[in-house]
């Protein structure tokens, strides 16, 4: 009867603990299907699927993960512009992927492949939102993969405007 006794505590201990590194680690929830409409897919390499491909997402999934904004220059805007979304660092963590190379896909088709060692080394954005306002498609939304081009001059060049997704509508990982 002792045994049991003592081994009852341990083992709420344990459970709780368990709990704990669980719900600390978003790497581990289970995605939850969206409830919108699906804005970005991510296909291949992936952990945590909430479809039969992969991850879905729609705008409400997206902005529960953690947010981050910079401000840069682009080609296509004539003034630094403040762009918001998620750190692809962090949407690579909730699918839990550890690929080596993604595909951008937008909604034209257009398609870039890139390591994914360098766009975590760039900070690099899905952001959603420009200037603190939602992107339209007819503004190079819903999503656009950034870098921040004047925080890290080194992206500069015609390589990384390239890997500069706009209407992004999926990321195929490998």
């Amino acid at each position: 009867m002792h045994l049991l006794l003592s081994a009852k505590p341990r083992l709420a201990v344990l459970c709780t603990a368990l709990w704990a590194v669980l719900c600390a680690s978003p790497s581990a929830w289970a995605l939850d299907p969206p409830a919108g409409k699906v804005i970005l897919t991510v296909t291949g390499e992936v952990a945590n699927r909430n479809a039969p491909e992969g991850a879905a997402f729609d705008m409400a999934m997206l902005q529960k993960l953690p947010q981050r904004s910079f401000m840069t220059r682009t080609p296509w805007y004539a003034e630094p512009r403040k762009f918001t979304g998620v750190a692809l660092a962090d949407l690579l963590a909730a699918v839990g992927s550890k690929a080596r190379t993604a595909k951008a896909v937008a909604l034209n088709d257009y398609r870039v492949e890139f390591p994914v060692d360098d766009a975590l080394k760039g900070d690099v954005l899905v952001a959603y939102a420009l200037d603190d306002k939602p992107m339209l498609v007819r503004d190079k939304g819903p999503l656009v993969l950034m870098y921040p081009f004047d925080a890290r001059p080194e992206l500069r060049n015609a390589v990384n405007y390239s890997r500069a997704a706009w209407q992004l509508k999926a990321l195929e990982l490998r």
